[in-house]
């Protein structure tokens, strides 16, 4: 009987504690892409006036449907594209300041890496897993023996050394997953930014990797951005949870905490339908918003929200602690209406 990635994390190690220092801090984060020509052209909000903290050494996980902008949030963190506005500092220096091409060449672009969704996407076609894995090394004029080097990562991700003169197509999909996850470790980075990592493996593999994950986590002590659907991996890997819908973070709060007690009501919806979980799901109605050119005052999610008032339609509810570590943006958790 296969096991579930949520049940073979539970015999996981425990996560590291996070530490109070702060690695990563976004204020007003927004990017918008401008459809059509002239003055005035429509804009989509894929991220709007978005603001988090990352602490060295915890991990995050970053939820909501498909679409809601998690994985281009995902890129600006990485510095893949632009913002249109808004500061990301890391490691005390506004890396937003810097051009996508600019800061492929800085000394940052080494110390935040990405795992994307799909390993075959990410992998080129023809570089030998080996090849794959050092190109970071070589482009960024690492020191120390490359060879050793790769060696050395190939055997910390368990790929075995007879398969890094393979190319991706002779790969499983398990086995390119760990070339990508070494080839994200080659210049030893603090921040990782993991964006759907196990989304494209079968379920077995999925247990398998994500296990890998946190034992990485543990002996690196590094930091993890955890883009994902599965709120059942979230819940057990990350420390703290931020809830995006359509553009915006609606929530965001200690792992157990929000999942126990989610106090948005689009968070309560997506737990609601967590497969096994015990209560009554929480089925949304209503037309989803346009992220193009959307009102700015009006709630995001009002029209679909099984108890919005009026007063949701008219007023842009702002993140605001409802507990100590627990912020939403919602009128009525915030007793506004």
């Amino acid at each position: 009987m296969r096991q579930s990635p949520a049940a073979a994390m539970s015999a996981a190690p425990e996560p590291v504690t996070p530490a109070s220092q702060t690695l990563l801090e976004v204020v007003g984060l927004s990017r918008r892409f401008a459809l059509g020509r002239g003055r005035k052209a429509s804009q989509l909000h894929a991220v709007d006036d978005i603001s988090l903290r990352l602490r060295r050494g915890e991990s995050v996980g970053l939820v909501g449907e498909s679409g809601c902008g998690k994985s281009t949030l995902a890129r600006l963190l990485a510095r893949l594209i632009d913002p249109s506005e808004g500061s990301i500092v890391f490691e005390g220096r506004d890396i937003a300041t810097l051009s996508a091409r600019s800061f492929a060449v800085s000394g940052e672009r080494a110390r935040i890496q990405l795992v994307f969704q799909d390993a075959t996407d990410s992998l080129d076609p023809r570089q030998t897993a080996r090849e794959a894995i050092a190109e970071p090394l070589v482009r960024l004029r690492l020191p120390g023996d490359v060879e050793q080097r790769v060696q050395q990562l190939a055997q910390e991700v368990g790929l075995p050394p007879e398969l890094l003169g393979r190319l991706p197509h002779q790969l499983s999909g398990g086995q390119r997953a760990r070339v990508g996850i070494a080839r994200a470790l080659a210049p030893s980075p603090s921040l990782l930014i993991l964006d759907e990592p196990t989304a494209a493996l079968d379920v077995s593999v999925q247990a398998v990797v994500l296990q890998l994950l946190a034992r990485l986590r543990r002996d690196r002590g590094l930091t993890y951005l955890f883009v994902s659907h599965d709120l059942n991996v979230v819940r057990l890997l990350c420390d703290r949870v931020l809830v995006m819908y359509l553009g915006r973070l609606v929530e965001e709060g200690p792992s157990q905490q929000l999942f126990d007690a989610p106090a948005h009501p689009y968070t309560r919806a997506l737990v609601s339908a967590i497969p096994g979980r015990a209560g009554e799901r929480i089925e949304l109605t209503g037309e989803v918003r346009s992220p193009i050119d959307p009102d700015p005052n009006a709630c995001r999610f009002h029209g679909r929200c099984p108890v919005g008032t009026d007063a949701c339609g008219r007023s842009m509810p702002l993140l605001q602690v409802v507990t100590p570590g627990h912020r939403v943006a919602c009128l009525l958790a915030q007793g506004s209406v």
